[in-house]
C-alpha cells in the first residue's frame, strides 16, 4: 500500500469539503455535535471511534439520508472561490445480493446511469463510461460478469467504480473491506490511495482496522459524538484516548503497528460535555 501523501492544516484555504458546527439530533438524542472539519482534496482521512460514536451517522448525514444541523459546503480553490454542496460518492460496508439472479456488473451500471429499460442493456456511451470507471479500479474485465460470481474484493471494487461515476467531490467509504480477504484488502487500499492522489479526491474512510488505515491515511480523526483527536495517524494513535477505548497502544517506530493491552486497561471513552 502507498503511504500518505500529505496533511493539511485545518485552516488551509484550498479545495475542500467544509463542515461547520455540524451536528445530528434524532428526537431528543444528540448523536453528533459541533463538528468543524476541512476535508481537503487529495487527502484520505480515516475516522475511528468506538461503537455508537456516530461514525455511520456522520456518513448518512453527509449523504443526505438524515437531516443535520450546521453547514456543509464544498469550496473550490482558486482566486474566485465557489461554494456549494459537495457531490458525494459512497461505498457501503456490504451489498446483499441474490447470487442466483443473472444480473451482471453491466446491469448494475445500467440501473444507475440511464433511463431506458434495464433489459436493453448499456448504451454505447454508458458502456464506455462504465469501462472507464472500472478501469480506474483495474476491473474492466468484470463488466460482463454476474454479480453472484464476484469475490468480496471484486464486488467492493465494482462498488468503488460506481461511486466514482460521476466523479464526486467527496468519497465516503464505510468499512469497505469488511469480509474481504487479505489480498483483496491490500489491493483495495492501494487503489484508494492512488485514486486520492491522482484524482485529487477528498476521502473519508470509516474503519475499525487501526493498523491498516494508519498505513494508508494522511489524517486520522477520533470521533465520539464530537471530534476528540485530529491529526496524523501516528499522533492520534499515540493519544491516551486510543488506549482507553481500544485497549491498544501505538508504536511510532513502526507506523501502523498496534499492540493490544490487557483487557482491564481498557475503559469507556469520554464524550464532549460528558462527565469526567
Amino acid at each position: 500500500m502507498n503511504g500518505p501523501a500529505h496533511h493539511h492544516p485545518a485552516s488551509c484555504g484550498g479545495c475542500c469539503t467544509q463542515l461547520k458546527h455540524f451536528g445530528v439530533r434524532l428526537g431528543s438524542a444528540t448523536i453528533l455535535e459541533e463538528i468543524n472539519l476541512h476535508v481537503h482534496c487529495g487527502e484520505l482521512t480515516a475516522i475511528i471511534g468506538p461503537n455508537g460514536a456516530g461514525k455511520t451517522t456522520l456518513l448518512r448525514a453527509l449523504l443526505g439520508e438524515i437531516p443535520f444541523l450546521g453547514d456543509l459546503q464544498f469550496v473550490h480553490s482558486g482566486s474566485n472561490q465557489q461554494f456549494g454542496r459537495p457531490r458525494v460518492g459512497y461505498v457501503p460496508q456490504r451489498m446483499d445480493l441474490d447470487v442466483s439472479a443473472p444480473a451482471t456488473v453491466s446491469d448494475l451500471f445500467a440501473s444507475v446511469s440511464q433511463r431506458r429499460p434495464l433489459w436493453m442493456g448499456l448504451g454505447a456511451r454508458q458502456r464506455e463510461e462504465a469501462l472507464c470507471a472500472l478501469g480506474l479500479v483495474e476491473a474492466r474485465p468484470l463488466l460482463g460478469k454476474t454479480l453472484g460470481t464476484l469475490s468480496g474484493g471484486e464486488l467492493q471494487r465494482v462498488l468503488l467504480a460506481l461511486a466514482l461515476h460521476p466523479m464526486p467531490d467527496l468519497l465516503l467509504l464505510d468499512e469497505p473491506v469488511s469480509g474481504v480477504d487479505q489480498a483483496g484488502i491490500e489491493l483495495f487500499y492501494r487503489m484508494v490511495s492512488e485514486l486520492r492522489r491522482h484524482l485529487d479526491l477528498s476521502i473519508l474512510l470509516v474503519s475499525h482496522d487501526l493498523a491498516a488505515v494508519a498505513r494508508v491515511a494522511d489524517r486520522m480523526i477520533f470521533l465520539n459524538r464530537g471530534v476528540l483527536a485530529d491529526g496524523t495517524p501516528a499522533a492520534v494513535l499515540a493519544s491516551p484516548l486510543v488506549k482507553q477505548v481500544f485497549g491498544m497502544e501505538f508504536s511510532g517506530a513502526e507506523p501502523g503497528f498496534v499492540r493490544r493491552l490487557p483487557d482491564h486497561d481498557a475503559c469507556p471513552l469520554p464524550v464532549p460535555g460528558g462527565a469526567p
